[in-house]
């Protein structure tokens, strides 16, 4: 390999400031009342318990409310959202994570894929919204990282595993939407790592996991944007403290719960379009 010369300039040009890509002053403003007045008086309609190492798809009706609860212990959840009505559009984890941060909470949005980008759906509370950034750089709810997959589980240590947060969601969709199992896995896509808490070491920049703050009756909640069909899975690394595809870490299982808003409250509200440039070029 030939040698890397380090200019004499090196240390000015890591010097340069940054400069934020999108800034929030140029976001699509969110509806803070809108929201608290649909959450005010609104009814729950549903509720699914998805078990510790396993995963469930759910409906949530555009302009209603899900919430994600720990119920017994730490655990963490990889959620996949999709367009109901539409699978080719989904969540887009990393324009998600340009648009808002590594990690997300009350007020963020989850954007689908082009050419639709447009809110999927917007968080509207979150008990964990306190945790911020740890010493380490850490935070709560990232969509930096993917999900544990089998593939990833051979690379490394040369032998399977079948529950797989990729795994459990290709069960999940292919149970709910009565899809053969490879048609399905087609479907999954990177997630929202909800719970979960994660960063980039200081030194090496690595990709790093440490315990979940994440404790029972803590919860995050979801507005949406669009008619969305969910899975979501219960890691099989719980709370992520040691590892993310284990049989022997400690799991608890996730509530999720559909709640429709008060009647009246989103008078006049409709849901978000897809993406202008997609509708003027006829994408």
């Amino acid at each position: 390999m030939s040698k890397v010369t380090t200019p004499d300039d090196a240390d000015a040009r890591r010097a340069v400031q940054p400069v934020v890509v999108y800034t929030g002053d140029r976001m699509p403003a969110v509806d803070v009342a809108l929201y608290q007045q649909a959450r005010d008086g609104m009814t729950k309609v549903n509720e699914i318990i998805v078990p510790p190492r396993d995963a469930r798809g759910f409906d949530v009706p555009a302009g209603h409310f899900f919430r994600i609860t720990s119920v017994e212990g730490p655990q963490v959840g990889d959620l996949n959202l999709w367009n109901a009505e539409d699978f080719s559009e989904r969540f887009f984890s990393g324009k998600t994570r340009a648009l808002h941060a590594t990690h997300v909470t009350t007020g963020d949005r989850l954007w689908s894929t082009l050419p639709g980008l447009r809110p999927m759906a917007t968080i509207t509370h979150d008990t964990l919204e306190w945790y911020g950034f740890d010493a380490d750089g850490g935070g709560v709810h990232d969509v930096i990282g993917t999900r544990c997959d089998p593939y990833t589980n051979v690379l490394l240590n040369g032998a399977e595993y079948h529950h797989c947060c990729h795994s459990n969601l290709t069960r999940a969709v292919a149970a709910s939407r009565k899809l053969p199992l490879h048609e399905a896995e087609m479907h999954v896509h990177d997630v929202m790592n909800v719970f979960m808490c994660t960063g980039f070491t200081r030194d090496t920049q690595q990709y790093f996991m440490k315990a979940s703050p994440v404790r029972p009756g803590d919860f995050i909640e979801f507005f949406a944007e669009i008619h969305l069909f969910g899975a979501l899975s219960a890691c099989p690394g719980g709370d992520c403290s040691g590892s993310h595809s284990s049989d022997v870490a400690a799991c608890y299982p996730l509530k999720v719960e559909i709640f429709a808003p008060r009647d009246g409250a989103l008078d006049g509200w409709v849901s978000p379009e897809r993406n202008a440039y997609s509708r003027w070029h006829g994408v």
